[in-house]
């Protein structure tokens, strides 16, 4: 909990500009994940498949 109010105080208290930057980073963020989640999709799906199959 301390650790989330340090962030948040640090969001609060940064500029402009480091805000875009850190909204930027969050966004390569989601792009990348969704970019791998993508591409290893069909190969999640047949490991849950199998998982779901064997209980």
């Amino acid at each position: 909990m301390h650790f989330l109010r340090r962030t948040m105080v640090k969001f609060h208290s940064a500029e402009g500009a480091t805000l875009i930057e850190i909204a930027l980073y969050i966004a390569l963020v989601v792009i990348v994940c969704i970019a791998v989640i993508t591409a290893l999709g069909g190969k999640l799906q047949a490991v849950f498949r199998s998982i779901v199959d064997s209980l």
